[in-house]
C-alpha cells in the first residue's frame, strides 16, 4: 500500500483544479458543512477563506505536477461524522457552489466517500484522530 491519506482527486478533477491554478494561483479545498450550498467542496484561492482552530486539515491533493499540493479542509465538527471516510473530490457537468472558482465553467466539484479500511484507519493512527494528514495524495486513476 502507498502512503495513506483521507483525500484523494480524480485524474478529471485534477485536471481542473490545474487550469483553476494557473488562473487563480494557489488553491484551497473547504468541504461544506451543508448550508448554503449543500455539502459540496468549495475551491478557493488560498486566503480567501480562512481557517481556523475549528478547521481540521484533512490532507493534500497532488496534482501530478510540480506546483504546491492543494490543501483540503473541513469543520472539526463535521470531521466527527466523517472521520472513517476516505474523501475523493471529482467533477461532474452541472451547476457548482456559488462561491466555488469552478461555479462559472458548468461542472461542480462533489465528493465520492468510502470506509477507511481497518488497515487504513491503523495505518493512519494519532494523526488521523487528530486530522493531521500525511503527505499529498496523488490523483486517482
Amino acid at each position: 500500500m502507498g502512503e495513506l491519506s483521507r483525500v484523494a482527486v480524480t485524474p478529471e478533477a485534477a485536471d481542473l483544479l490545474r487550469r483553476l491554478r494557473s488562473e487563480h494561483g494557489p488553491l484551497m479545498f473547504h468541504q461544506s458543512g451543508g448550508c448554503c450550498d449543500g455539502s459540496s467542496p468549495m475551491c478557493y484561492p488560498v486566503g480567501e477563506f480562512a481557517t481556523g482552530p475549528s478547521d481540521v486539515l484533512l490532507g493534500s491533493l497532488d496534482l501530478g505536477d510540480k506546483a504546491e499540493p492543494v490543501p483540503v479542509w473541513m469543520s472539526a465538527a463535521q470531521f466527527e461524522y466523517w472521520s472513517h471516510t476516505h474523501l475523493t473530490i471529482d467533477v461532474v457537468p452541472g451547476r457548482g457552489g456559488g462561491f466555488s472558482l469552478e461555479a462559472p465553467l458548468g461542472v461542480r466539484f462533489l465528493i465520492r466517500s468510502r470506509l477507511l479500511s481497518e488497515e487504513e484507519m491503523a495505518g493512519l493512527g494519532l494523526a488521523a484522530a487528530q486530522g493531521r494528514a500525511p503527505a499529498a495524495a496523488a490523483p486517482e486513476g
